[in-house]
């Protein structure tokens, strides 16, 4: 079974058995809601703990999730630090709309210009803030941030395992 990274548990958060989240998803609305199942795996544990969403609210620029079973600090506290991740399965309820992709289908995909020059491979998808910036490793050069908007991303081609893209002045 395939598991895809969803957020992060950074920290407990009160007394109650919630725990802060940094999300890693685009959709965490749907992947913290209530009911959903979610697999926390823990640095040394081989196999993953199963939670489900007992409560889930946005606070700052994290989530607060509950998990059934779960009322106390005491309860989640070993989960500090454990990654969240939701099996294969998961991602088919969540409807992508063109031009949307899953962070997994992006990372790895090689970047080429329009005029066929060869960039290097994209290998993290940061979300400061209004857009996605895609981080591109080049070969013997610093990292490329591009931006993920139309100016710039010019066709996402999943079969070919490329990104054509416009390097607008300023961006390398």
């Amino acid at each position: 079974m395939a598991y895809y990274t969803v957020g992060t548990i950074v920290n407990t958060h009160g007394i109650k058995g919630e725990v802060r989240i940094i999300a890693t998803t685009d959709f965490p609305e749907s992947r913290f809601a209530v009911g959903s199942t979610l697999y926390a795996f823990q640095k040394g544990q081989s196999k993953p703990v199963t939670l489900t969403v007992a409560t889930m609210r946005k606070h700052k620029n994290f989530y607060l999730l509950g998990f059934e079973g779960k009322p106390s600090i005491n309860d989640v506290e070993i989960y500090k630090q454990s990654t969240l991740k939701v099996t294969d399965n998961e991602l088919e309820t969540a409807d992508l709309q063109p031009g949307e992709y899953y962070y997994h289908q992006i990372v790895g995909l090689k970047v080429v210009t329009e005029d066929g020059e060869e960039l290097g491979e994209i290998k993290e998808i940061l979300s400061p803030g209004a857009n996605d910036v895609w981080v591109v490793a080049r070969p013997g050069k610093d990292d490329l941030l591009l931006p993920k908007i139309d100016d710039v991303v010019k066709k996402v081609d999943l079969d070919a395992g490329q990104v054509i893209v416009e390097l607008m002045e300023g961006l390398e």
